[in-house]
Order: C-alpha cells, then sequence, then structure tokens
C-alpha cells in the first residue's frame, strides 16, 4: 500500500488548491455516527460533528483545555457553590431565535431529567439548580463542591422549546454552533456555514466521508478527493503520504490514553501483584517505536502529559523475567478483547505475544465495537485494550475507576471496588483550589502504579493528513474539529 501511494500521480490535487471554496471540505470519518443529537451522542464522530453544530457556554482551549468562554462573555464565583454566568446578545440559533438564559436553564435541566434520558446526565448531576436572571445572565448553584463546572458546561445548549423533545437522531435539533447539518445520510454528513453562530462565519461548507477501508481512505486522499483525515491513516503509511505533493502530515501530543481493563472480580485479575506482572510483560517503548511509528509517548501513568494535572514519574517497567515469575503460575488462559481495525489488531497481536513469552496464553478476539462494549459492559472478558480519546480533564477518571460507576451507571468495566482509589477520586471531584487538586492525583497516580486497576499503556499524538487548501488545520488535544471553522 505506502508503494502504491508513493507512486501514484500529482495532478489529481490541483482541483482542492486554496481558494476551491465553492466544494465542500471532504472530511474522512471511519464510522457514521450512532446519533447527531448531542443529548445521547457518545461516540468519538457523532461528538465530534455535534460540536461542530451546537455550542456550549464555554469551549476548551485547544493546546491546554482549560475552559474559554463560548457562548458565555464572562462569569464570576459568587461563592464555593455558586456560579453567575453572563451570555452574549450577539449570538443566534441557526432559525434566527436569539440566544436567551431560559435556553440555558432548560438545557441543563433536560440533561438532568431521566424523563429525557441523557447519557450524559452525570455531567450536570453536581447542580442543584440554575435560574434566569433576566435575559442574559444565568445562576447555577451546586449541590456539592464540585472543581470541574466549567469544564462541565460545554455542553451543547438548546433551544427552550427542544432541551426535552423527543430524541433527534438526524440533528434536526437548532444549534448554536459554525454549522447548520444541510443533510444526513448513512455515509454522508454534509454542513453549511451557519449565518449568526457562536463564531464567524466559515469561508466554506464540509462534507463528513465515511470510509471505513483504511487502504480506501489513503487512496482517496492521495487521489485528491478529500481534504482532512484525523488519526485515520496507519503510521507506516504516514512517510510516504506526506512524501506526495498536495498532501501534508502534521501531529501533536494528544490528550488521551490507551489502556488495557482487566475483570477484576475473576481470580487472578483481582490481585494487584498478577496485574503488575501483565504491566511489566508490555513492550511500550518498542510497539510505540514500531507500529505507532514514533507517534505516540509510553504511558508512564493514566493522566495525559499534556494535562495540568500530569505528574512526572519514572517509565513504567518492562520486565518480562520478572512477570513470568507472577504469570506463568496462574496456569490460567484469558481473552483480550479488541477492535476490528488492523493496526489495533497488530498491537493486540504484539501484546499476546509477550504476554505468551512471558507465561500467559492470550487469545486475541476482534470486536466490532458494538459488541465488545456489551461484552465490557456485561463482564464478560478477561483483557481489553481501549482508548479514552478525550481525556479533557483527570476527573474523567471517576466514571471508570470509581465503584460507584459500575455499568451500567458509569464506564467502570473492570468492576474495581477499592475505598481508597474512591476517595481519592472523590477529593478530586470536590476540591476547587488547582493546586490542591495537582496535589491529589499526583497522590492517585502514585497509588495507581501499585495497584494497576488500569494498565497504561501510551498516549497517542494527534495525527491529521490534510490537502492544500485544508492545510491550516490541526485538532486540538483531545481531537476535535473546531478548527475546520477557522480555515481561509
Amino acid at each position: 500500500m505506502a508503494a502504491s501511494v508513493a507512486a501514484c500521480g500529482r495532478g489529481p490535487h490541483a482541483d482542492r488548491q486554496a481558494g476551491a471554496s465553492d466544494e465542500p471540505l471532504e472530511v474522512l470519518v471511519a464510522s457514521d455516527p450512532e446519533t447527531l443529537d448531542p443529548r445521547y451522542v457518545t461516540d468519538a464522530v457523532g461528538m465530534r460533528t455535534t460540536r461542530l453544530v451546537h455550542a456550549g457556554l464555554v469551549r476548551l482551549d485547544p493546546d491546554t483545555l482549560a475552559p474559554l468562554p463560548y457562548l458565555a462573555r464572562g462569569w464570576r464565583w459568587i461563592d464555593p457553590s455558586t456560579l453567575e454566568l453572563e451570555l452574549r446578545d450577539d449570538v443566534r440559533f441557526h432559525s434566527g431565535a436569539p440566544l436567551r438564559a431560559r435556553d440555558v436553564v432548560a438545557t441543563l435541566r433536560a440533561f438532568a431529567s431521566p424523563a429525557v434520558g441523557s447519557r450524559h446526565a452525570s455531567v450536570v448531576e453536581a447542580i442543584a439548580d440554575a435560574t434566569e436572571q433576566g435575559d442574559h445572565a444565568v445562576v447555577v448553584r451546586l449541590a456539592r463542591p464540585h472543581a470541574t463546572l466549567l469544564t462541565d458546561l460545554e455542553l451543547p445548549i438548546l433551544r427552550a422549546d427542544q432541551a426535552f423533545s423527543p430524541p433527534s437522531p438526524d440533528g434536526a435539533l437548532d444549534g448554536l454552533g459554525p454549522y447548520v447539518i444541510e443533510s444526513a445520510s448513512p455515509g454522508e454528513v454534509r454542513l453549511v456555514p451557519a449565518v449568526a453562530g457562536a463564531l464567524p462565519r466559515p469561508s466554506q461548507p464540509v462534507t463528513l466521508r465515511v470510509v471505513h477501508d483504511e487502504n480506501a481512505r489513503a487512496l482517496r486522499l492521495e487521489a485528491g478527493r478529500a481534504d482532512v483525515a484525523v488519526n485515520l491513516v496507519s503510521p507506516t503509511l504516514l512517510p510516504a503520504m506526506a512524501a506526495q505533493a498536495g498532501l501534508a502530515v502534521a501531529s501533536r501530543p494528544g490528550a488521551n490514553l490507551t489502556y488495557m481493563v482487566l475483570e477484576e472480580e475473576r481470580a487472578p485479575l483481582d490481585d494487584a501483584r498478577f496485574r503488575r506482572a501483565l504491566s511489566a510483560a508490555i513492550d511500550r517503548a518498542m510497539i510505540c517505536a514500531t507500529l505507532l511509528d514514533g507517534r505516540a509517548q509510553p504511558a508512564r501513568g493514566l493522566i495525559a502529559p499534556s494535562l495540568w494535572a500530569h505528574a512526572d514519574a519514572p517509565s513504567l517497567p518492562f520486565d518480562p523475567v520478572a512477570a513470568r515469575a507472577v504469570l506463568g503460575a496462574s496456569h490460567r488462559r484469558m481473552t483480550l478483547l479488541t477492535s476490528t481495525e488492523r493496526l489495533r489488531g497488530d498491537i493486540a497481536r504484539v501484546i499476546s505475544q509477550g504476554l505468551a513469552d512471558a507465561g500467559l496464553d492470550v487469545d486475541v478476539i476482534p470486536l466490532e465495537l458494538g459488541t465488545m462494549i456489551a461484552r465490557l459492559n456485561g463482564g464478560d472478558f478477561d483483557l481489553a485494550i481501549l482508548q479514552l480519546p478525550e481525556m479533557t480533564e483527570p476527573n474523567v477518571l471517576r466514571g471508570f475507576l470509581h465503584g460507584a460507576f459500575v455499568p451500567p451507571a458509569g464506564a467502570n468495566r473492570g468492576r474495581v471496588n477499592d475505598a481508597t482509589l474512591d476517595a481519592l477520586l472523590d477529593d478530586g471531584d470536590r476540591t476547587l483550589d488547582p493546586d490542591a487538586r495537582r496535589a491529589i492525583y499526583a497522590r492517585l497516580e502514585a497509588y495507581e502504579r501499585d495497584a494497576m486497576h488500569l494498565v497504561p499503556l501510551w498516549h497517542e499524538d494527534q495525527i491529521v493528513v490534510t490537502s492544500v487548501r485544508a492545510r491550516a488545520f490541526v485538532p486540538s488535544a483531545e481531537g476535535r474539529w473546531l478548527g475546520l471553522a477557522r480555515l481561509p
């Protein structure tokens, strides 16, 4: 495949040069969004698409992920449990309706309502109430101290009369983002620039094109038929693509975590010594340097280096001899779930071989995402390799590790039940002082190096392949696409 890409001609890119603004930018994606309703979307494609169509009170800085004003002009803390937000008066919904405080209040209540059943209800569970203060101010009161309220207010704001409406999987809900959904069908979502959204009007429309096969994606880019592909081309193909006139490859460190989850209700996975041995049998540095072509950093803990709460620590040991002393005594054959994507399958097989060399036989089972999640949520697995793609705040770990968030309540799929860990996660959630929170997460990281409830593997770069006219686009640290709206 790499040879084919390198050998192809250079002419097809001529019709996608900068200035061809009448033709939509084509953004490649690997799958259709599950839904375009921001109340229910959880998959990466759907999440990133809805954040182009809808806007929140805040947005996240593309580099630091700190909350920035978006629909809110600003805010002030009245006391540790009360936040007053001033809304912009220059923003209108795509329908032309002006943004009002009642829209914010209705949206926050809808996300929290059991009748709506939003998949993001946990994000607003710390909010006791929100009240209007005229048309352009809202006061949010917390039920308990909660450090991440501002980041949580990135939730998309809906029109008050639509906030409690039935699900709208086709994305028909009125939005405030820089794009409007023109049409949505299997394989394609067409977005056109909004007139009065939260950002200046984008210069060109966007088409999201679903291409499932990696080779087909690479060839579409090389042929000049696509403009943007984020994290969709294997590292081994990137050098050949970067050498093509009309294509560019850029990357940045990502705020994400690839990790191994273990079903801790099954022996011997309930033993921290066994979990540490699993970790010691994985050669992270080799996988990052080879299969990931140096575009990933071996994890030294759970929190990505790009986050403010990251605490530097020694490398996690690669010690297959020490691992064999523990793993070889288990006399158990295990399963390792992974996705059907070719690169992920290759990585899982390399990890499986490393575990076998250390005395543990593991069968790799590739599964479609929906099937894998169902098995994980049902506890029907031994080991699985997953990615937390958007680590926007270290508090997200609470949903993956706290004992209160075992499925269906959350994403603690390993069934972790550790009172010490729960206390650290709760402290990080309710402590407001940034320095105190940083110290809490440093203690959590040190504790987890020993407990190893999740086996951290690496943090992958955000990698984008672009055409000439999209060359200025770089995804944010968590991989989102809002930068499309700023392309010339």
